[in-house]
């Protein structure tokens, strides 16, 4: 059984050069995610959310403090190292969806495991399976143009579950949906963390889409400010009363 948080974060702090200036993004930020958690990070525009979320990916490398990802910390990885490890075991879902428009949607959901060289068989059982689990078999070839916004949103999720990850990070994932549509994508992802177990870091500005998690953090000018639950990130408990049925 696993004995560590699927995701830690110990003191990061990332800073930028503007000329002769540096730039604060986030300071001093520690907290944890369980495995099988799905937590909110919430906070104004600019605040830090969107640099947490490629630190935790590891597309940006922290100015100071660590991030472990089940047990790997991020910073011994090369960068070959860290886009396996990204592609094998970190789920994305997007605000615009980012499906590739010249493609089907089944084509946008085998991407991840093509890029990692996966056999044929393996390929065509997985995202079967994936489109599957968000109800969208019968859309398989239409291309991303001929689906609605949920339809696509959808697609995403699939593009992200067929690599079969313990972590999902989510930037904005209801965003640019109207509020029933949001809803089942919140449905859905909360699905996904009961029958997956996988974990789900969402970055929102909606607190309908908050409201879902099982509990919030929240950023403001780079400081973690509140997550419910104090420094170090162990949750608080989880709530009965919500928007979103589960």
């Amino acid at each position: 059984m696993q004995d560590f948080p699927l995701v830690s974060a110990r003191g990061v702090s990332k800073t930028y050069r503007r000329g002769r200036w540096e730039v604060p993004a986030l300071r001093d930020l520690s907290f944890t995610v369980a495995a099988g958690e799905m937590v909110a990070v919430t906070g104004p525009s600019g605040s830090g959310k969107s640099t947490l979320l490629n630190i935790l990916a590891g597309l940006e490398q922290p100015t100071r403090g660590d991030v472990h990802i089940a047990g790997t910390r991020l910073g011994d990885l090369d960068v070959e190292s860290a886009t396996v490890f990204r592609r094998r075991h970190i789920g994305f879902v997007f605000q615009f969806f980012n499906l590739l428009p010249t493609m089907s949607a089944w084509r946008n959901v085998a991407l991840p495991l093509l890029a990692d060289r996966r056999a044929r068989t393996e390929v065509e059982t997985r995202v079967e399976e994936a489109l599957a689990a968000v109800h969208m078999t019968a859309r398989a070839e239409h291309r991303p143009n001929e689906l609605s916004g949920g339809e696509q949103q959808r697609i995403a999720i699939a593009r992200a579950l067929v690599v079969q990850p313990r972590l999902l990070l989510a930037d904005e994932p209801t965003g640019n949906l109207d509020s029933a549509t949001g809803a089942e994508v919140l449905r859905l992802l909360r699905t996904m963390v009961a029958t997956h177990g996988l974990s789900i870091i969402m970055v929102t500005h909606s607190d309908v889409a908050a409201a879902a998690a099982d509990r919030g953090v929240v950023i403001h000018d780079g400081v973690l400010s509140s997550n419910g639950a104090g420094q170090d990130g162990a949750p608080e408990p989880h709530r009965d009363a919500d928007p979103v049925a589960r």
